[in-house]
């Protein structure tokens, strides 16, 4: 099972576990409030994952360990694989632009693998397609978190273009507008209409299993509230 709450922007905890003996969290992209103008919930984390090195995406030193006395949590800042408590990660190196990182530099997509599920975040995607070979590394995707404002990353028709090439269960958008957000960016129902689902209400977090995805070809859009 999953428990995936959004902090806003980029931000993301995914809590695992099997209900038995197996837990991990793991947070990406957190955000610093100087930057965005959002605050930064209470987030702990057993492995921290950070898509690319600008402020509204790595604020490293206020995330706490998952556990008291856990030491500090395994952070991982580009492309690779690693395991880290029964969760494994592939960093997947990409672009912030649609120039080869000319003029936002580089971006790392991460694939992670738990509890029989594959869950994608892309990060401040600015590619108007993935390559062949990052498709081949983001196969069989039943989560994924996408951004959709444009400006700094794809925009809307990107998004959607990019999901047609992944065909996720369930796409979870993120990097949009938000009141306090500093960032000028498109808002969520201009992303909602794109994909001819306007009418999706809100959710504080979505709980998934592996049992419970959507089947093949039943696509579900899910908005979270931060």
């Amino acid at each position: 099972m999953a428990k995936i709450y959004w902090a806003g922007q980029s931000c993301f905890q995914i809590s695992v576990s099997n209900s038995k003996d197996h837990s991990a969290d793991i947070v990406i992209d957190p955000y610093n409030e100087e930057a965005v103008g959002l605050k930064l919930p209470n987030l702990s984390a057993d492995i921290l994952l950070v898509t690319h090195d600008h402020p509204d995406h790595n604020n490293i030193k206020d995330v706490k360990p998952a556990r008291a006395g856990g030491g500090t949590p395994f952070v991982i800042q580009g492309p690779g694989e690693y395991e880290v408590k029964e969760v494994f990660v592939q960093g997947i190196p990409s672009f912030h632009d649609d120039k080869e990182g000319k003029e936002k530099g580089q971006n790392t997509i991460y694939v992670i693998e738990a509890e029989d599920m594959r869950f994608c975040h892309l990060g401040d995607l600015g590619q108007k397609q993935l390559t062949d070979e990052q498709l081949e590394k983001i196969d069989g995707i039943d989560v994924l978190m996408i951004p959709v404002g444009g400006e700094y990353t794809i925009d809307s028709p990107g998004a959607q273009k990019i999901i047609s090439q992944i065909e996720p269960k369930i796409v979870i958008p993120m990097h949009y507008n938000l009141p306090k957000l500093k960032l000028k960016l498109d808002e969520v129902s201009k992303f909602l209409k794109t994909m001819g689902k306007p009418s999706v209400a809100p959710i504080d977090k979505l709980v998934v299993k592996d049992s419970t995805l959507p089947k093949e070809g039943a696509m579900e859009i899910v908005v979270l509230q931060p």
